[in-house]
C-alpha cells in the first residue's frame, strides 16, 4: 500500500489534550510557545538545531503550513499538543523519518516551558507512539535524546521505551562540543 493512501483518525483526544497536525493560522501560537521556551530549547543545540535560529511568526507559520502538507503527503507527521479545555499550545512533537519498508518511525517532541513537569508531554508522546503502532502498523518507534537531557530520556522510559545504547560523540554543538546521544525504542509486541 502507498503511504499516502493510509487513512488516519482525526485529532487524538487524551484525558487533557487534543493532539492534531498543524494547519494554516497556527503559526502565531507556535511562535509564542517557542519564544517562551527558547532558553530551555537552546540548552541542547545539537539535538534542536532549529531552536538556534531567530524565531519569527513567519517562520512558525511556514513550519505549520509545511507540516500540514507533509502530513497529508505522509512524508512526516508533526503534531501540536493543545489543552482540551482552552486550546492553549503546550508542546509540539511528531513521528518523523518514516521508513515505511521497515515500519520504523522516530518520535520527537518539545514542551512549552510553562507547561512542563505536569505529565502533559508524556501523555502526548504516549498517544503518538500508540498511533504509530495502530494506524501505521509500526514495528518500531525510536527516540534520540541528548545524554545530558534527563527530562527527555526519563520521558522515554516513562512511555515504555527501552534504552538500546549510547552513541558516543554522535552530535556536534555549534561551539564544536561533541555530545552523546541515547537511543531508545519501543517495539511492537
Amino acid at each position: 500500500m502507498q503511504p499516502v493512501l493510509i487513512d488516519l483518525p482525526g485529532p487524538i483526544y487524551t484525558d487533557r489534550l487534543v493532539i492534531r497536525p498543524p494547519r494554516q493560522g497556527d503559526g502565531q501560537q507556535v511562535f509564542q510557545a517557542t519564544i517562551e521556551s527558547l532558553e530551555a530549547l537552546r540548552e541542547f543545540p545539537a539535538s534542536l538545531p532549529w531552536a538556534m535560529e531567530e524565531p519569527s511568526v513567519d517562520a512558525s507559520e511556514a513550519f505549520c503550513r509545511v507540516g500540514a502538507s507533509n502530513f497529508i503527503a505522509r512524508r512526516d507527521f508533526p503534531f501540536l499538543f493543545l489543552l482540551r479545555d482552552s486550546g492553549e499550545l503546550v508542546g509540539c512533537g511528531g513521528l518523523h523519518n518514516p521508513r515505511w519498508s521497515a515500519g520504523t518511525f522516530e518520535a520527537g517532541w518539545w514542551g512549552r516551558s510553562a507547561w512542563t513537569k505536569q505529565g502533559l508531554i508524556s501523555e502526548a508522546v504516549t498517544a503518538i507512539v500508540d498511533l504509530a503502532f495502530t494506524a501505521f502498523a509500526a514495528h518500531r518507534v525510536e527516540a534520540y535524546t541528548d545524554d545530558l537531557n534527563p527530562n527527555a530520556w526519563r520521558l522515554c522510559e516513562r512511555v515504555g521505551m527501552a534504552l538500546e545504547g549510547v552513541l558516543r560523540n554522535s552530535r556536534v554543538e555549534p561551539s564544536g562540543t561533541l555530545r552523546n546521544t541515547r537511543v531508545y525504542s519501543k517495539i511492537r509486541q
